[in-house]
């Protein structure tokens, strides 16, 4: 299927776009205008750009279906400064709710029930609830377009974040991922929630460079049994493995024994035998059974 963007209509596109590039987490922004009057809005097109210095962006588009600009867009123009508040599933509901188009003079704290709570550098309102806010500072805004859907960048600097200890880890300095239910936006009505049942780790490159798929053994790198994440993980390695003589394992032996006689077999229960050890994190004992028929 080939799809030629400029050739959709907005609505067309938007879903393709939302429901591919996804998933999108959500920024619940608070602005307030001129007259002391507050916004709070979520919005998807939102992420972080750097650390130093630390840049947010996020994007109050034009409406898709009327072409008109939003509150949040219309404040920060006015004052250059927002809190962008981070979703979690314990208050998905209601930020879907805040994101109703009220009239102006509708405060969406009161609307969607959450609990303003005052900032300490900047004007707009915190969201108690949420168990990350973060005050700061727009430094720029961009206009990208004047149709609908046409994007609207609110750059931001981060002056300062404030952090729920319960979502903390042990040692009360760091987040612990496996405490902070995140959720993020997809297409349509979809929603991604972040749980200890779908978190996973993946090893980071540091300075030391991966041997890469190009070093596999052949037998290794065109196996039917592994996956491309299994080869990944087994060419991230910084130096060439080699059979360990003192490498002792039960499996193993097993399989040595039952598949002695059927060398097709035996590789195919090697490479089983090494997926599962790489799904749980065993690369280096995977290493040690894949080199097991050399």
């Amino acid at each position: 299927m080939i799809i030629d963007l400029p050739a959709l209509t907005p609505v067309e596109r938007q879903a393709y776009l939302n429901a591919s590039i996804a998933p999108r987490p959500i920024c619940f922004a608070s602005t307030i205008d001129t007259e002391g009057q507050v916004n709070l809005s979520p919005f998807s097109f939102f992420n972080l750009f750097s650390t130093t210095p630390p840049i947010l962006i996020f994007a109050p588009n034009r409406r898709v279906r009327d072409n008109t600009t939003k509150h949040s867009w219309e404040n920060v123009l006015r004052i250059p400064e927002v809190v962008i508040n981070i979703v979690d599933y314990e208050m998905v509901q209601q930020v879907s709710l805040s994101s109703c188009d009220f009239p102006r003079e509708v405060n969406e704290f009161v609307k969607a029930g959450f609990t303003p709570e005052p900032a300490t550098l900047v004007r707009p309102p915190m969201v108690k609830e949420s168990k990350v806010r973060i005050e700061c500072r727009v430094l720029e805004t961009k206009v990208l377009g004047h149709q609908g859907g046409s994007g609207n960048l609110v750059i931001c600097e981060a002056l300062r974040m404030h952090i729920d200890p319960s979502i903390l880890d042990a040692s009360g300095k760091h987040i612990d991922q496996q405490r902070f239910h995140l959720v993020a936006r997809l297409g349509g009505d979809w929603y991604s929630r972040v749980g200890a049942d779908n978190l996973f780790q993946v090893e980071k490159p540091n300075t030391k460079l991966g041997i890469g798929m190009d070093a596999l053994p052949a037998p290794i790198r065109q196996s039917r049994i592994l996956t491309g994440n299994h080869l990944g993980q087994l060419a991230n390695v910084h130096e060439q493995p080699t059979v360990d003589p003192a490498f002792d394992d039960a499996r193993l032996k097993q399989i040595f024994q039952y598949y002695a006689v059927n060398p097709e077999e035996m590789e195919r229960e090697l490479h089983l035998y090494a997926v599962s050890l790489l799904d749980a994190g065993r690369v280096n004992e995977a290493w040690q059974v894949l080199l097991a028929l050399n």
